[in-house]
């Protein structure tokens, strides 16, 4: 009697190969090396806790460079306010620089950059050459970043001002009265001239022209606080809390104008 063999021994069933060399495919582990519905549908899915993470760091990641900022004017004021080893290691600094070799005609030259008679005119003139531009290239809300930076040098005695009065820190020698902390001198050159160079940036197409500017407007900055120290009018504390508020300012408005609408024809393209 011929026996048949029993297909009901063994879940896999081989299939001849095309190649016709005798070799047989296993069905059964095909079906389940290409993943069942299951598979693919788990594979189909991010990893929750991954992903979670991935999103919870790009939603705060734009915040975490201005809340830094924000946080270290707070530890400078704290203190400014308060009679600290940190205090006592910035009055020893601001004699060791007022007794620098700057000469004081250079120092009153630098710290008079910060007056507002002199920062603001240079942003107002900066705002109208953008505000004229955009306009005649058509862009949509052109007036938008124009009016942001000018919204944000009038913040800045808003918040400078009542500050001064809260800190109430005296001056150094020479100085009378208090409210010295943080500085209004350094505060406006920072925004008024950082904001200026904000303004300028996208259309500047050539990008040495566009970080050579922002170098300048640093070194701008720097400079004005340290005629400032110099010639006595303030604490190096004072000058380092307008730092830190006013990048912080900067990057809100960097924010603004990056999501305003208002993209520049050509501003990525090279120069010939």
């Amino acid at each position: 009697m011929t026996s048949v063999p029993d297909r009901r021994s063994s879940p896999h069933t081989t299939a001849p190969d095309s190649d016709g060399d005798g070799d047989g495919v296993d069905v059964g582990d095909r079906g389940r090396g290409s993943g069942s519905g299951r598979d693919k549908g788990d594979s189909g899915h991010p990893e929750g806790p991954s992903a979670a993470a991935g999103a919870r760091t790009r939603i705060l990641a734009p915040f975490a460079l201005p809340l830094g900022l924000l946080s270290l004017f707070a530890l400078l004021t704290w203190q400014a306010a308060v009679d600290t080893p940190l205090r006592r290691a910035d009055e020893r600094l601001a004699r060791t620089v007022a007794d620098s070799r700057l000469p004081e005609g250079a120092a009153e030259f630098l710290a008079d950059l910060g007056n507002v008679a002199v920062a603001v005119p240079v942003l107002l003139a900066v705002a109208a050459y953008v505000a004229w531009r955009a306009r005649r290239a058509a862009l949509p809300r052109w007036w938008l970043p124009p009016l942001a930076a000018l919204a944000l040098m009038a913040l800045v005695p808003v918040l400078v001002v009542p500050l001064k009065e809260a800190v109430g820190r005296t001056g150094p020698p020479g100085t009378a009265g208090d409210g010295y902390y943080p500085s209004g001198h350094t505060a406006t050159a920072a925004v008024a001239y950082g904001a200026a160079v904000l303004l300028l940036l996208p259309w500047l197409s050539d990008r040495y022209l566009r970080r050579e500017l922002t170098i300048a407007c640093v070194l701008l900055v720097a400079a004005v606080g340290y005629g400032l120290v110099r010639r006595g009018y303030h604490w190096p504390l004072d000058v380092a809390g307008s730092w830190c508020l006013g990048a912080a300012l900067l990057l809100g408005l960097s924010t603004v104008l990056a999501r305003s609408g208002t993209a520049v024809p050509g501003a990525g393209a090279r120069p010939e």
